[in-house]
């Protein structure tokens, strides 16, 4: 579980050599600097896919590599060491889940195909409030028209298809909405990580497909498809605590104060100690969580948020030492730390707290 096959490493190879020629920080805070916009460069968008990122999930019927989940993690994985700003885990993992899933044959065959080659753009609405919720949903789908309000939908501003969550009576559903449908109304939200997101009203806005499982009940396929959006941006979210953790380790040893290395201070180093093990923690238990997806575990709920919640506390505390340990020069918009703490405190909040999955998980377990 714990090794990478050479399929595996060949993936993250790549992801890593792309994203670090053509998707450095820089590329992050130039598209911050453009002021609103899509959130992300629609040319390398198109590159990823030619390399056949967007299709990892996609099966083979319908123009995609059919891989696992643990596959595609491994680039959001990278793509969070610089920050790069994608719809990758809105369109390739929880898009394709979501239809892949599915028993619709029109849908899938319809959007499968445009999700593996890249020419379509997907987004989740799924909250409705400030907090992530889900059983809280009180948008309604009913006679397949859609209606109620979607709070910071991430790039629910540029998104092409809306992947949304609903009541279809008592029963939570998912249905795809065209997002310059009648009846569909985007705010586009300037959020502090630069990515951009939308809250969305929906009025009557006809619904492209619903969506029902191809096996199991509904309830099942839409935590399903929930736990598989919580474990892509743990992934990310663990990538982007190993860059800020490895970057902070760097200045320590070769920053220097009162004629030595600051490294050298025990204090620092002890909290550098703290650090590397809080990430190996957490990338444990992202492998794990990926491990029970893809093998379809009744346990991968309760791995999926402990994931999260370790993924969460864990960059919250590496953002925090980022900016603390670089000193002044980390308190300056000039120096990358600040947007590794902004980006931390979205990804953190996204899909659920650290606090939302501490709770989740004790339910599930039981307490």
């Amino acid at each position: 579980m714990f090794t990478l096959s050479d399929e595996h490493r060949m993936l993250q190879d790549a992801a890593r050599g792309f994203v670090q020629d053509k998707m450095p920080a820089a590329h992050m805070r130039a598209v911050r600097d453009a002021g609103p916009g899509e959130g992300f460069d629609r040319a390398l968008w198109a590159e990823m896919a030619a390399m056949g990122w967007t299709g990892i999930l996609v099966p083979e019927d319908f123009g995609g590599a059919g891989l696992d989940r643990r596959g595609l993690a491994l680039i959001l994985e990278e793509c969070g060491r610089t920050l790069a700003p994608s719809p990758l885990l809105s369109t390739a993992m929880i898009g394709a889940v979501a239809l892949t899933a599915s028993s619709n044959t029109d849908a899938k065959a319809q959007w499968l195909p445009k999700i593996a080659d890249g020419s379509v753009v997907m987004a989740f609405a799924v909250d409705e409030g400030p907090h992530h919720g889900p059983a809280r949903t009180k948008t309604t789908l009913k006679g397949g028209k859609v209606s109620g309000k979607k709070t910071f939908v991430a790039d629910g501003h540029a998104a092409d298809v809306l992947l949304v969550l609903a009541r279809n009576g008592e029963a939570l559903t998912l249905a795809l909405v065209d997002a310059t449908a009648a009846g569909v109304s985007r705010t586009a939200l300037h959020t502090v990580d630069g990515r951009g997101a939308a809250d969305i009203a929906f009025t009557d806005a006809q619904v492209l497909a619903v969506l029902t499982p191809a096996a199991g009940d509904a309830a099942a396929y839409v935590e399903h498809v929930l736990d598989c959006a919580r474990i892509g941006i743990a992934a990310e979210m663990l990538g982007q605590a190993t860059q800020a953790f490895e970057q902070t380790a760097d200045y320590l040893k070769t920053r220097t104060q009162f004629g030595q290395l600051i490294g050298s201070f025990q204090a620092l180093q002890h909290r550098a100690g703290k650090m590397l093990v809080e990430l190996e923690l957490t990338k444990s238990c992202v492998i794990a969580a990926l491990a029970a997806l893809d093998e379809g575990r009744k346990d991968a709920a309760e791995l999926v948020s402990l994931a999260k919640a370790r993924a969460s506390d864990t960059l919250h505390v590496v953002s925090n030492e980022m900016v603390q340990m670089h000193g002044g020069i980390g308190m300056t918009d000039a120096h990358d730390a600040g947007l590794y703490l902004k980006r931390a405190r979205v990804a953190e909040a996204l899909y659920g707290g650290a606090s939302f999955h501490r709770d989740r998980y004790a339910a599930l377990n039981g307490y």
